[in-house]
């Protein structure tokens, strides 16, 4: 049998259950566009009726609703596009970096263009095939030593920009390192707020709303899998733990980064793209490079000598001595030299002769600039005697006469011939073993980048594209719409009235009970 106030009660749950429904209405319109806010709803629930079974139960029929109540407010999330985002994100975060760097890496090589390495090349023979039309010029020569300066400071710019770069992307797996380790304990502490909340009853929605967009956000820059336990969410990357339960790992730096990707645990990510930028792509780059001016300066190279070439005394070719009379070649010689620094020193010099009274013969063209060490393109230089005077340039390989009183023939310009022809020639690569000209390394360098490139952006535009899916599907599960908020608005505004209105219309009921029953006569 209901109470004489029972309508009064049930007016009181409906009052209090809308109230919270507008509330958090208007707590969503707020957070329309919060990142990582995901809308609330009030789970109402019809209160329990009477009478409950029992064997003192009336014989009133029919049980008596009591009402609504609520009994939670819960955030409206599927945590399958949760897991799914994370992952595609992570593909995005690693194909981003590396289509950034090579990127950098296209405008370093900046071909084609007009001020690249090919062309200082092309320069350079040039500058060799106007030497042979005047052996004997001063200006030539200078050209040549310019023009070989500019080949020499061009590589060295190269491999510093290289060098620059590999250090950009150290320093930046340093701080997404350090933005990881951030992450990391912030995930502790809110587990920690979490479990305190929950444990009294309560949804921590907001909280789990922060939790789940630093995971996003660490989603991006590192591969991650998320467990939801008792003491909250168990973060790892691979097989390495990052978060557990309200412990988080310490020491996140970039060895730690380094380790994770030597173990397979670091395998998507900005961080894992950074790694992969720095060890594979510039890397290969830079020992292309290397291999690249070594193989210029002494890859071999077959040569022919044409009959009549005078070498300089004590030249091994072919396992053969020449010194003496058999210096002059009786026919033409194809011969295997050590790049172009093998070819020079087959030449002789405008300088005067040396202490037996032979003319002096050429000094290896392009060294290191670290006094012997292996050539490079961050230490090729031209070889400083030739660089302090263009005279120790050889351009021929015709003498007359013997020492003491042998002579340069004036005019000829054998070496310089081919020297300038070598533009044409194919090189032994040092490191690879690999035939080709210096123009079709360099080309193959250029085109394998042109390549690798235009995959990092295709790529980087499927991840794009997929992250844009999966988010739009997640924002239709769990983000605001402003016009449903709206919609839900007036709705739980009529419920609100309608439930004053009955609560005022059975306190009229009841004021005509008590003040006017029982009157009648008086």
């Amino acid at each position: 049998m209901p109470s004489t106030f029972h309508s009064i009660e049930t007016a009181k749950r409906s009052l209090f259950t809308q109230t919270a429904a507008l509330n958090t209405t208007g707590h969503n319109i707020a957070n329309a566009n919060t990142e990582g806010y995901t809308r609330q709803t009030v789970k109402m629930r019809a209160s329990i009726p009477m009478e409950a079974y029992g064997i003192n139960r009336s014989n009133v029929p029919g049980q008596l609703g009591t009402g609504v109540e609520f009994d939670a407010i819960e955030r409206i999330r599927e945590k399958f596009l949760d897991s799914q985002y994370r992952g595609e994100n992570t593909e995005l975060g690693s194909w981003t970096i590396r289509s950034n760097t090579l990127d950098k890496l296209q405008q370093i090589m900046n071909e084609p263009s007009d001020t690249g390495i090919r062309k200082v090349l092309d320069n350079f023979y040039k500058s060799w095939s106007d030497l042979s039309k005047d052996p004997e010029s001063v200006t030539a020569r200078t050209i040549v030593k310019e023009n070989a300066l500019a080949l020499t400071d061009a590589m060295n710019h190269m491999s510093k920009q290289l060098s620059n770069l590999s250090a950009d992307l150290t320093s930046n797996v340093e701080a997404k390192s350090s933005e990881l380790q951030s992450y990391v304990n912030s995930i502790a502490d809110l587990n920690q707020s979490i479990t305190k909340i929950e444990g009294l009853g309560d949804n921590a929605n907001d909280l789990r709303d922060q939790r789940d967009l630093i995971v996003d956000k660490i989603s991006k820059i590192v591969n991650v899998t998320v467990t939801d336990t008792d003491q909250g969410y168990n973060v790892n990357m691979g097989g390495q733990a990052l978060v557990t339960g309200f412990a988080p790992t310490t020491g996140i730096n970039g060895a730690f980064l380094q380790a994770a990707f030597a173990s397979n645990d670091l395998q998507g990510g900005e961080a894992h793209g950074m790694i992969i930028s720095r060890d594979q792509f510039v890397a290969d780059y830079t020992a292309q490079m290397d291999n690249l001016a070594n193989t210029l300066a002494n890859g071999d190279i077959s040569v022919t000598l044409p009959k009549g070439s005078v070498l300089p005394e004590g030249t091994v070719l072919n396992g053969v001595t020449y010194t003496g009379t058999n210096r002059t070649l009786q026919s033409d010689l194809t011969v295997t030299v050590k790049g172009l620094n093998g070819l020079h020193q087959l030449g002789y010099t405008q300088e005067d002769k040396d202490a037996n009274g032979n003319m002096v013969a050429g000094k290896p063209f392009f060294v290191a600039s670290n006094n012997g060490g292996t050539i490079t393109a961050g230490n090729i230089t031209l070889n400083t005697v030739i660089a302090d005077n263009p005279n120790a340039i050889a351009a021929s390989l015709r003498v007359i006469g013997t020492a003491p009183t042998e002579e340069l023939v004036k005019g000829n310009n054998t070496l310089a011939s081919l020297m300038a022809n070598l533009k044409l020639n194919s090189f032994t690569s040092v490191s690879t073993g690999n035939t080709a000209t210096i123009d079709s390394f360099f080309s193959s360098m250029v085109g394998q980048l042109g390549i690798e490139a235009q995959e990092a952006t295709r790529q980087t535009q499927n991840s794009t594209a997929l992250v844009s899916q999966v988010e739009t599907m997640r924002q239709s599960v769990s983000g605001v719409s402003l016009d449903e908020e709206m919609s839900n608005m007036i709705k739980f505004q009529h419920a609100y009235s309608a439930a004053a209105r009955f609560m005022t219309t059975f306190d009229q009921l009841l004021d005509k009970l008590i003040n006017s029953t029982g009157v009648v006569g008086r």
